[in-house]
């Protein structure tokens, strides 16, 4: 048993604030007392943005045990709860809150006892990191450097030991195979194991999905599989099993595409029945690909490194770089970094570590061959099966590039989000924000930075001056990009000032957004909008002076990019290797920037003309909290499938959309229409496989007809009651933010005091992904949150017993959304989209076929044409909030107490 570490600790929740001191005598104490105590010396503390977050103390600061556990343990995961703690440590789980302080004494002193083991995995590159953090007066510096001994050899900096990417030829083409039926229900049996309970409805299911991969009979028509698979049926080993037998067969590449990043994780590990770690030369046949935006940049990282980061970011950027030596992957967002390291120091901190502003140099980065990114993109290109996600599939398509990459063979998981990711995909937004990033790429910073932040002519000074042309159209460039709004934009706006033609027309949009604004203040201080029609002579001209000025911009940009392409082909003398590079990741970078432009240039063409149907166009004043932060121009394709079935459809050779949730109950006539397929003359073909669980027996629906639409307090009041008549397990969805927490704010503090822990999306500085990490690790724990957890909760068992929604999920009536309901049918679109948000809710209850619970609808009107969402022979009834309580606890009275080490059946989830 490890030494308890002699430093004084702090604990606070909602319940409470317990104080130990060095001695080992714990006591409850004020928040203020607590606050005092931490302001005298650093304390011993568990999340600190949590702690402080509890305390109403945003400055508060300390030794975060988090912290420490990511420094000695990089790349490792943990719950970041007392529990969590307590189990990555072996240690024995508090059984209260005035218990967890003496448990964070322990943990600290297991975490700086594994510093002095021979046995710990990381220690390389362990002491040369705290050299550098004690520089940065890192509070746990001083604390593990007695721990930590000076290696003999010294280490080497994490970009020397990095490992390279190597090249390797041009996969060929995939051979043309059938699968038989007999060979798929063959793979599926080697994929579930032997022992499996066989089912059905999986086989039948696999042997659709093989239909995708037989040979394409005509050009641009894709065999196209529509699959409905209901929970439990096994869907992802039902596609994986024909996928990796195709893959073997054909010597393919498959890509699976997924909304979530739960999804993704659940994929990478299921895959691993199909295929090994890796192949006898060394190679992936699983890779997992995302966007740019996901990844660790290393030249970010060596300029946070080397100064580009002070204060608590230069630790962020150590702690980081610790991790880099150790991720499997480099992936930052839902990969193997914890997801609560970037909330305990900002989560601006990662997002400056990734390639957000698209300043990526490509071959010319002294790290390439090390590149994160670049060895996930090669990896892919000799993989079996891909993980990437809808956007990622999409935007590889609609750019055209890297023709080796494109998908041929792609099955969306998650199918019902495609609709939403292709309308992101395809949409067009000139904004403030996103021009003034096209101004800095031009000419740089207007404050002084360091590293790759800078203007064309810092980045092609050699260029311009060897090619006369090219000099000229950097300059013609940069001239006109002044153009483009520069800092204080909003400001200056505000203060009816705007400086040239875009903040000009920027100005005018954010007038007439508020000019027209009809919600009476309704809005709660979030964003406005009103449709691009009606635009007076005036708009239309600033409108055009805009237009013109950003064709100033495009027209040398274009130049300067055959300039670059014509030094490329007949390279001086001078030009090496790396600078050739760095010109080839030049024109790529200029490529998208052309092409954005031109975007923008349609855009404000259209406005003041006749109304085109493909499109809808509004302006919009983006707010939060009634702070603005952005003035925009959108555009939306009215129906996104037309673009997606034109670049995504048509050059594949076979796909397959699926979810549990993808046509409307038993119409296919919406799904059908959502695909794509209407805009390339193709039928798709269709299947359903029923869910195998017993929603008659395991789940029932409670409409509350006696809680006022409205009326908070009566709405927190049912929450609480209810979480309480469930002993936590409790899953809050809520249509908007600002009810959540309101509702929160009222009742967190009695459910602490009941023992049921209350975390909230939008409340906790806690990411997401965490959040239900929690979630799923404390069945007596619950969560509040919107959207996001509607789709990406994954919980079997005891932890999830009870999903609420606050209200009937009615659509936003936005400009986009009143456009699209008058062309789909009005009324009836709105119920096929909140019958389909209702489905997917309602999936988050029961995930295996032991589970058992109760869905919750706070509605006094539940209008019966919406029960369609409800699986069959599901039990719905209305009843008063006392009945429903009333119930709930039954169930929960009837129910085996909750096992914390209860693991989810993988055959039994989606």
């Amino acid at each position: 048993m490890p030494q308890p570490l002699p430093l004084p600790a702090l604990h606070a929740s909602h319940a409470g604030t317990w104080l130990r001191d060095a001695n080992g005598n714990t006591r409850g104490v004020s928040k203020g007392e607590a606050i005092m105590a931490a302001a005298d010396t650093p304390l011993l503390m568990l999340n600190a943005p949590l702690v402080a977050s509890r305390l109403g103390y945003p400055d508060l600061s300390g030794l975060d045990l988090l912290e420490l556990f990511a420094f000695i343990h990089p790349a490792r995961f943990v719950v970041p709860t007392p529990k969590g703690i307590a189990h990555a440590l072996a240690l024995e789980e508090p059984r209260s809150d005035d218990e967890i302080p003496a448990l964070l004494q322990l943990a600290a002193g297991a975490l700086l006892d594994t510093c002095e083991r021979e046995d710990w995995a990381e220690r390389d590159g362990a002491w040369s990191s705290l050299q550098s953090l004690a520089r940065m007066r890192w509070p746990w510096a001083q604390i593990c450097s007695p721990h930590i001994r000076r290696p003999e050899v010294a280490e080497k900096w994490l970009f020397a030991k990095l490992p390279e990417w190597d090249e390797a030829p041009e996969r060929p083409q995939p051979g043309q195979i059938t699968l038989s039926e007999d060979a798929i229900e063959a793979q599926l049996e080697h994929l579930t194991g032997n022992s499996a309970e066989r089912r059905d409805g999986q086989r039948m299911y696999a042997r659709e999905v093989g239909k995708i991969f037989a040979p394409r009979a005509q050009r641009s028509l894709p065999h196209l599989l529509l699959a409905q698979a209901g929970t439990g049926i096994g869907k992802t080993l039902g596609y994986l099993a024909p996928a990796s037998l195709w893959a073997s067969a054909a010597q393919g590449t498959v890509w699976v595409s997924t909304f979530t990043k739960n999804l993704q994780r659940q994929l990478r590990s299921e895959s691993r029945r199909g295929w090994p770690e890796q192949r006898a030369d060394g190679t992936q046949p699983v890779v997992v690909r995302k966007g740019r935006e996901n990844y660790l940049c290393l030249l970010n990282l060596e300029d946070a490194l080397q100064g580009g980061f002070a204060g608590r970011a230069a630790i962020l950027a150590q702690l980081v770089a610790r991790w880099a030596g150790y991720s499997r992957d480099g992936d930052l967002i839902g990969g193997d970094l914890p997801g609560w390291l970037g909330t305990l120091f900002a989560r601006r901190g990662i997002a400056a570590l990734t390639d957000q502003r698209g300043e990526c140099v490509y071959a010319g980065c002294p790290h390439y061959r090390k590149c994160f990114i670049e060895r996930s993109a090669r990896a892919s290109a000799q993989a079996d099966l891909v993980i990437a996600n809808h956007a990622l599939v999409m935007i590889n398509a609609a750019r055209g590039r890297d023709h080796a990459q494109r998908p041929t063979r792609i099955i969306f998981d998650e199918g019902h989000h495609v609709f939403d990711a292709a309308d992101s995909t395809f949409a067009a937004e000139l904004s403030g924000q996103e021009a003034i990033e096209l101004r800095r790429w031009i000419i740089g910073p207007e404050r002084t930075a360091r590293g790759r932040r800078r203007g064309l002519a810092a980045r092609l000074a050699d260029v311009a001056s060897y090619d006369e042309a090219g000099g000229k159209a950097v300059e013609d460039a940069i001239r006109a990009a002044q153009a483009l709004p520069s800092d204080g934009w909003l400001q200056r706006l505000n203060d009816g000032e705007p400086y040239g033609p875009m903040e000009t027309l920027f100005a005018a949009v954010r007038a007439a957004t508020y000019a027209r604004d009809e919600s009476g203040g309704q809005e709660g201080g979030y964003g406005i909008e009103t449709e691009a029609a009606g635009l007076d002579g005036n708009f239309v001209q600033l409108a055009g002076q805009a237009q013109a000025a950003l064709a100033a911009i495009r027209h040398p940009l274009v130049t300067l990019g055959g300039r670059l392409e014509a030094v490329v082909e007949n390279a001086p003398d001078w030009l090496d290797a790396q600078g050739r590079a760095r010109l080839e990741g030049a024109r790529h970078s200029l490529g998208w920037r052309v092409d954005l432009l031109g975007a923008w240039e349609a855009l404000l063409d259209r406005l003041g003309g006749p109304a085109d149907p493909e499109f809808v166009d509004w302006l919009a004043v983006e707010r939060s909290e009634a702070r603005e932060f952005d003035v925009a121009i959108h555009r939306r394709w009215l129906d996104p499938m037309k673009p997606f079935a034109r670049t995504v459809l048509e050059p594949a050779h076979g796909v397959m959309l699926t979810s549990a949730t993808l046509r409307d109950g038993e119409e296919w006539e919406a799904a059908i229409a959502r695909s794509g397929a209407p805009h390339i003359d193709i039928q798709p073909h269709l299947a359903s496989a029923a869910s195998p669980f017993d929603y008659a027996n395991q789940a029932e629906v409670l409409i509350v007809t006696d809680i006022k639409r409205g009326d908070i307090p009566a709405l927190a009041g049912a929450y609480a009651r209810l979480i309480e008549a469930a002993g936590g397990g409790v899953l809050g969805l809520f249509t908007a933010i600002r009810r959540m927490r309101a509702v929160h704010g009222r009742i967190a503090d009695r459910l602490a005091r009941g023992g049921l822990p209350l975390y909230a999306q939008h409340v906790d500085p806690i990411d997401t992904g965490t959040l239900v990490d929690i979630f799923r690790d404390d069945p007596r724990a619950t969560l509040l949150g919107t959207d996001a957890l509607r789709d990406g909760v994954d919980v079997p068992g005891d932890s999830l017993r009870c999903v609420v929604m606050e209200q009937v999920p009615w659509p936003r009536p936005t400009i986009l959304h009143r456009a699209r309901r008058a062309a789909n049918g009005g009324s009836a679109y709105d119920d096929r989209l909140i019958r389909a948000k209702l489905a997917q809710a309602f999936g988050r209850l029961i995930r295996s076929k032991d589970d058992r619970g109760h869905f919750v609808v706070l509605s006094s009107a539940f209008p019966s044409r919406l029960l369609g969402a409800f699986p069959p022979g599901t039990p719905v009834t209305r009843l008063t909030l006392d009945e429903a309580l009333q119930r709930v606890g039954n169930s929960v009275c009837q129910t085996p107490a909750p096992q914390n080490d209860r693991q989810p059946d993988p055959h039994q989830t989606e």
